[in-house]
C-alpha cells in the first residue's frame, strides 16, 4: 500500500502510514496518508522566498504558454490518472469530466492570458481619466502580482479538476500556490501534482501539496495571501471567520454545495422535446459522479398539473440506471467516495423524508453489481416528492449523493419563490420553449444564482448541461453558494491581483503602466513605426501624417464602392434639416482614408492588421474639411509565437487619432498589428 507524501518547501515528505484511503468500489486499501507532521511556517516562507520571485521572473504570456505545457502533458498521461480515479467510485465519464475536465481548465486560462494579457507583470485597468484642465494630471488603475501565497482548500469529489481549477488563474496571476485536497480522494491529487511537478515545467515554490490536515497554516497567513475554499456551506462558513483571516482582511473566495434547482416552465407539456430534456437533465444530474456535485439538481420544480408524468419519467428512467463497479460493461453510476459519504447521505435523505414521499429508491430493488460491492460505498439514486413544497426540508438539507426532490408549483411566480427557497445557489435550470417564459424568469432567479441555463431543443445539441462549470463563465454563487466566484476568465485572474490607483502626469502614467497614455511625451522619429521590428519599436513612437481634404467626389464613390447611400451623406435638403446641417462623409471613410494616410506601403515588418478597438466618431466630417492622423505605438505583447517561417512575432496596438484643420479629435481608435521580429 502506497503512502502519500506532500510536497513541502521543495521536497516530497512523507514515509510512515497514517490514515488508510479505501476504494469505494470494494473497500479495500488504496493508499495511506503519511504520520508526519509537515512545518506550515516552511511552506508560507518557500512560497513567499522561492515562489514568489521565481515566479516574478517570467510574465503573464510565458505563464500562459506554462499552462498549456502542463495541459497537454496531463493529456498525455490521462490514462495513469483514470486507472487510478477508478478507486474514487468514478466512471469514465465521472473521471473525463475530472481530469480532462481539469486539462481544459488549464488551456482555456493559457487562452486567456495569451489573448487577454499583457507582457510584463502588469495589467493596465484603463483607460487613463483626465484630473485636470490642462491635461497634465491624470489616474488610471493597474493590477499587479499580489506577492503573497494562495491556499487552495478543495473538496472530494473533483480531486483534480479542483485543484487545477484554482491553480489555473493563480499561476496565470504570478501567485504561487498551497493545495490541500480532502484526504478520501487525495490519492488522485497527489499523482497529479507528481506529474506537473516531475516535468520541471513549474517554477520551484509554484505549487505545493499538503497530504492531511491543514495545522497552524491558516494563522501563518498575511494581507498579501489569499484562501480558497470548496466544500460545505457549514464549514465556509467557520473558514471565513477564521480569526487570522480578519484580522490581516485576507481574501476568501468559497464555493459552497448548495441546493440547486430545475424549473419545468408551464410551457412545457408531457409531449413537448423540453419535458425530455428536463426528465433527462434531472436524471443525468442524480447520477453523473454519484450525484456528487456541488452544482447537481437537488430540487426538481414542475407544473402540478405535470407532476405524476415527471415522476413517472424520472421513475422509468432511474430503473435503468445500473449502479456498480464502472469497469463492468453496462454500469452507468459508480460508488461514493467513501463509506463514511454513503453514511451520510442516508442520515440526510431520512432528515428529507420527513415531509416527503420516496418516488424511487432503495425499496425498488438495489443491488449493485461488481466483487466486493457490499463493501464498497454505492448508494442508489433516489427520488423523494414533497407535495407541500414550501414546507420541504429540501430547502434546508442536502444530501450530496444521487438525491432530487420533486416539487409542484401552481404558477410561474410560485416556482421562482421556491428557486429562491434554496437561500442562494450555484446554478439554476430553466427548462423552457418560450422566450418570454425566460425574459420574466432569468431576471428574478439571477439575483440568487450564480449562473443560469435556459434549455430548449434549440440549445440542447450543444448544451453542456446543467452541472458543468466552464472556465471563462463564473462558477460561484450568492447566500449559501458561498458568495465567491471561482472561474470566470479574465475576473477569476483578477481576484489573484492587487488593484492600485495610480494619478500623475500622463508621462508618468505611460512610464508605470508600459502603455502610451494620451497626453504623454511621444517620441517623434524620421523612420516610419511601421518599419521598425518588433524589438526595436518603443512605446510612444509616434508619426504624424500628411493631410487630406475631404471633396465631395470622396463621399460619392465610397458610396459606390460600400453600397452606403445613407441620406446623411448624399440627400442635401435632408441633411440641411439633420443636426449636423449638411452632408458629412461617411465614418468608415474617414477610417479608411485615414489608413491611406498612415500606411507605410512597402513590404516590411507589419504584416497583417488584424482588428480594431475602442473606435468611436467623436465630429463629423463634412465636404471641405481637411483631415489628418497621428499614429503612436501604444502597448507591445509579446505572445511567444512564430510564423509559419519560424520567425517570431509579436502584437503592437496603435493609438490612433484623427483631427479634423480645427485641431479637433473626429475619430478614435486602436489597431492592431502583427510585427515581425528580428530573424
Amino acid at each position: 500500500m502506497k503512502t502519500l507524501q506532500s510536497y513541502i518547501g521543495g521536497r516530497w515528505l512523507g514515509a510512515t502510514p497514517a490514515q488508510t484511503l479505501a476504494s469505494a468500489l470494494d473497500g479495500k486499501p488504496v493508499a495511506a496518508t503519511h504520520l508526519e507532521a509537515l512545518d506550515f511556517a516552511e511552506a508560507v516562507d518557500h512560497a513567499r522566498r522561492v515562489g514568489v520571485p521565481a515566479l516574478m521572473k517570467t510574465d503573464f504570456q510565458q505563464r500562459a504558454a506554462i499552462l498549456k505545457a502542463v495541459a497537454k502533458l496531463l493529456i498525455e498521461r490521462k490514462e495513469e490518472l483514470y486507472a487510478i480515479s477508478a478507486h474514487t467510485g468514478a466512471t469514465r465519464t465521472d473521471s473525463w469530466i475530472d481530469i480532462e475536465g481539469g486539462s481544459g481548465t488549464l488551456f482555456a486560462y493559457a487562452g486567456v492570458g495569451s489573448n487577454e494579457l499583457p507582457s510584463g507583470n502588469l495589467v493596465h485597468e484603463g483607460p487613463a481619466i483626465p484630473l485636470g484642465k490642462q491635461g497634465r494630471f491624470a489616474g488610471t488603475h493597474v493590477l499587479v502580482p499580489r506577492g503573497g501565497v494562495a491556499v487552495h482548500i478543495n473538496a472530494f469529489n473533483f480531486p483534480v479538476w479542483g485543484l487545477l481549477e484554482k491553480f489555473a488563474p493563480t499561476f496565470l496571476a504570478g501567485m504561487p500556490c498551497i493545495g490541500k485536497p480532502a484526504t478520501a480522494t487525495s490519492y488522485l491529487t497527489e499523482a497529479a501534482v507528481r506529474i506537473m511537478l516531475d516535468s520541471g515545467l513549474l517554477p520551484e515554490g509554484a505549487l505545493q501539496l499538503v497530504i492531511g490536515g491543514t495545522g497552524d497554516l491558516l494563522d501563518r497567513l498575511g494581507g498579501p495571501d489569499v484562501v480558497t475554499f470548496t466544500g460545505s456551506a457549514d464549514t465556509a462558513a467557520k473558514l471565513r471567520v477564521h480569526p487570522n483571516l480578519v484580522k490581516h482582511s485576507v481574501p476568501f473566495n468559497a464555493e459552497a454545495d448548495s441546493l440547486n434547482c430545475a424549473i419545468l416552465a408551464p410551457d412545457v407539456t408531457p409531449d413537448s422535446p423540453e419535458f425530455d430534456l428536463f426528465v433527462k437533465e434531472v436524471a443525468r444530474e442524480m447520477t453523473v459522479k454519484a450525484g456528487q456535485k456541488c452544482t447537481a439538481i437537488r430540487r426538481a420544480i414542475v407544473p402540478r398539473q405535470h407532476l405524476d408524468a415527471v415522476a413517472q419519467a424520472l421513475r422509468a428512467r432511474l430503473a435503468k440506471t445500473t449502479v456498480g463497479n464502472p469497469a463492468i460493461e453496462g454500469v452507468k453510476m459508480g460508488a461514493l467516495a467513501h463509506r463514511g459519504q454513503q453514511a451520510d447521505v442516508a442520515e440526510k435523505v431520512a432528515a428529507l423524508m420527513q415531509g416527503a414521499e420516496l418516488v424511487y429508491g432503495e425499496r425498488d430493488g438495489f443491488s449493485p453489481v461488481g466483487e466486493g460491492a457490499a463493501d464498497g460505498a454505492f448508494f442508489c439514486p433516489t427520488l423523494l416528492l414533497a407535495r407541500d413544497p414550501m414546507a420541504s426540508a429540501a430547502h434546508d438539507v442536502e444530501a450530496f449523493g444521487p438525491v432530487s426532490t420533486l416539487m409542484p408549483y401552481d404558477d410561474l411566480d410560485e416556482a421562482l419563490a421556491l428557486a429562491a427557497r434554496g437561500q442562494g445557489s450555484l446554478v439554476g435550470t430553466l427548462v423552457t420553449h418560450d422566450p418570454a417564459t425566460a425574459a420574466r424568469a432569468i431576471p428574478v432567479a439571477a439575483a440568487h444564482h450564480g449562473r443560469m441555463l435556459v434549455l430548449d431543443r434549440e440549445a440542447a445539441p450543444e448544451s453542456t448541461g446543467h452541472g458543468s462549470p466552464l472556465p471563462l463563465l463564473k462558477h460561484g454563487g450568492p447566500g449559501r453558494a458561498g458568495g465567491g466566484e471561482e472561474l470566470g476568465g479574465l475576473r477569476a485572474v483578477k481576484h489573484f491581483l492587487q488593484r492600485c490607483a495610480v494619478q500623475g502626469s500622463p508621462t508618468m502614467l505611460a512610464a508605470v503602466t508600459g502603455e502610451y497614455v494620451r497626453g504623454a511625451a511621444r517620441i517623434e522619429t524620421e523612420v516610419h513605426p511601421f518599419r521598425r521590428h518588433f524589438e526595436d519599436l518603443r512605446i510612444g513612437e509616434s508619426l504624424t501624417t500628411h493631410r487630406r481634404t475631404v471633396t465631395e467626389a470622396d463621399i460619392v464613390a465610397f458610396g459606390g464602392i460600400s453600397g452606403d447611400y445613407f441620406y446623411m451623406h448624399f440627400d442635401e435638403v435632408a441633411a440641411k434639416d439633420s443636426a449636423f446641417g449638411q452632408r458629412i462623409a461617411h465614418g468608415y471613410f474617414v477610417l479608411s482614408a485615414a489608413a491611406g494616410l498612415f500606411v507605410s506601403p512597402a513590404p516590411g515588418p507589419v504584416l497583417a492588421n488584424y482588428g480594431l478597438d475602442t473606435l468611436r466618431f467623436v465630429k463629423p466630417v463634412a465636404i471641405g474639411d481637411t483631415i489628418q492622423a497621428r499614429l503612436t505605438a501604444k502597448r507591445k505583447v509579446d505572445r511567444q509565437k512564430k510564423g509559419a517561417d519560424g520567425v517570431g512575432q509579436g502584437v503592437v496596438a496603435w493609438d490612433v487619432e484623427v483631427s479634423n484643420q480645427h485641431g479637433e479629435l473626429v475619430a478614435s481608435y486602436d489597431i492592431l498589428t502583427l510585427v515581425e521580429k528580428r530573424g
